[in-house]
């Protein structure tokens, strides 16, 4: 039975990859690229605003969930 050979896109250059090494990337290059995205604020994880009454309710769960232990 003939082997399969894996492969998958490098989401930085695109070039098609076969090797795992640095998976999903092609190369440490493209990692460090999508790394520096990551760290000048490119790529960012929404997030939603806290008022003082959610603030509150936090601090509430952290205090019953230290009295349980």
């Amino acid at each position: 039975m003939a082997e399969v050979l894996k492969t998958h896109k490098c989401p930085i250059c695109h070039k098609v990859v076969l090797e795992n090494k640095y998976r999903p990337f092609c190369s440490k290059r493209c990692a460090d690229i999508d790394l520096g995205h990551w760290f000048d604020g490119s790529y960012a994880v929404a997030a939603q605003e806290l008022d003082e009454s959610d603030y509150e309710e936090l601090q509430n769960a952290a205090t019953v969930k230290e009295e349980d232990e």
